[in-house]
């Protein structure tokens, strides 16, 4: 890890605003400083509530509807068939929680996949449920309660809401505690790398979909000596870029409840031209800067954690915010791309920093932090997932510093982010 070369200082919202630091010509840099920005509960107990992962924007195209789940625990893992309640937040309405509908198909650190689509992001939403012996999804008018369902539950889909690639989630719920769903038996629990299961596509229009890449494909390519006979492989974190043209996944190995390996491919939504891209053995969270760019926390040949920036048109790699970014986190960039959202796992003090980073001058703005209590730990933890609102003025968080209970709070940084 490198060595730390920075310095904290608090500032007011109010200095911010002024741009007497954080717009000054010439800050120093790797510099850290402290605002604390206003937060917001959205909801309160008994029940919990919360939204999931980082790179999914609750919000609806008007700003007025913040998406969310509701279940009545959070101190433990689901069993078998527990539903959670998906629903929206009506943010000018006294923060009333509107129920939509009930899915098994869910977990604590992705929820139920749920996000507005592109295409009618005011109005249509998609959420994964369980049809029978199967998992699928279903795009629902909010507004209007029209819903159709798709014959695949969804992990990512492009902005366009055209394309949704997915994976197995009985298999991930197995070797990823707290990622895949237990609502139903795993399909391959005994076979280490299936070549019936992998990660598929769905056209959103039509529903038809088709295998694009096999587990049992990426257990055979480029093998070496890090896959024991004992590895069960799978795949994980699909993401794609702002056009659509590429998606990342990772391909994973190991055994359940022990350390796993990690490799980084993209590939087009059709599983043609698939790169490798990062095989050092651990990639992280990451984020698209732009349809060539890939932000991610991942470990270096030589042994250095970071983030780094991987071009995947000719292979560069290059570190980014080393001495003011040297823990993991769930990173996502704003809407105009100036700044990285990230956070951190609690510290020793069990605290979890909230931060946005600016790249154009390594400056690290630290927007809030948040205890968690040691009893959420585990696949069941309360991690931050900060995401952006729509124009990178807000940022919704999962959090339980309050009485021990996962909620959602919106924190205002348009001061910090405007400035």
């Amino acid at each position: 890890m490198p060595t730390r070369r920075t310095f904290l200082r608090q500032v007011s919202v109010g200095t911010a605003l002024a741009g007497t630091h954080l717009s000054r010509p010439g800050i120093s840099r790797g510099e850290i400083v402290h605002v604390e920005a206003p937060v917001r509960a959205v909801t309160t107990g008994p029940k919990a509530h919360f939204f999931g992962y980082y790179d999914k924007c609750p919000w609806d195209l008007t700003g007025r509807f913040l998406l969310g789940m509701q279940i009545d625990y959070c101190d433990r893992q689901p069993d078998p068939g527990d539903k959670l309640t998906v629903g929206m937040i009506d943010l000018e309405d006294g923060d009333r929680f509107l129920p939509i509908d009930r899915t098994a198909a869910w977990s604590w650190q992705q929820g139920t996949m749920l996000q507005w689509l592109g295409s009618a992001a005011d109005r249509e939403i998609i959420y994964n449920q369980v049809d029978g012996d199967r998992y699928v999804s279903v795009i629902r008018d909010v507004h209007s309660g029209e819903t159709r369902t798709l014959p695949r539950p969804i992990y990512a889909v492009d902005a366009s809401a055209t394309t949704a690639v997915t994976l197995d989630f009985d298999r991930l719920n197995r070797l990823r505690p707290g990622y895949g769903y237990n609502a139903l038996p795993e399909a391959h629990p005994d076979d280490p790398a299936p070549e019936s299961a992998g990660i598929y596509a769905m056209d959103l229009g039509t529903g038809a979909n088709q295998l694009i890449i096999p587990i049992a494909w990426a257990a055979s390519h480029k093998p070496d000596d890090r896959f024991t006979s004992d590895s069960h492989h799978w795949f994980n974190h699909l993401q794609f870029n702002p056009s659509g043209s590429f998606f990342i996944f990772l391909h994973r190995w190991g055994k359940s409840g022990t350390r796993w390996g990690t490799r980084m491919y993209v590939a087009r939504p059709d599983g043609t031209d698939i790169r490798l891209i990062q095989d050092t053995g651990m990639v992280s969270h990451f984020d698209w800067r732009d349809d060539r760019t890939i932000l991610a926390w991942s470990v270096s040949p030589d042994g250095v954690n970071a983030f780094y920036l991987f071009d995947i048109e000719t292979g560069a790699i290059e570190p980014m915010g080393q001495d003011v970014l040297p823990r993991d986190g769930h990173c996502s960039y704003s809407p105009d791309r100036r700044w990285v959202l990230n956070d951190t796992y609690p510290d020793s003090d069990r605290m979890q920093t909230l931060m946005v980073y600016r790249p154009e001058d390594n400056l690290r703005v630290e927007v809030g932090s948040f205890y968690l209590s040691p009893k959420l730990t585990g696949p069941f933890r309360c991690d931050l997932h900060p995401r952006w609102n729509r124009d990178g003025t807000k940022v919704c968080i999962d959090s339980a510093h309050i009485d021990e209970t996962r909620q959602l709070y919106v924190l205002d940084v348009s001061e910090v982010t405007r400035a």
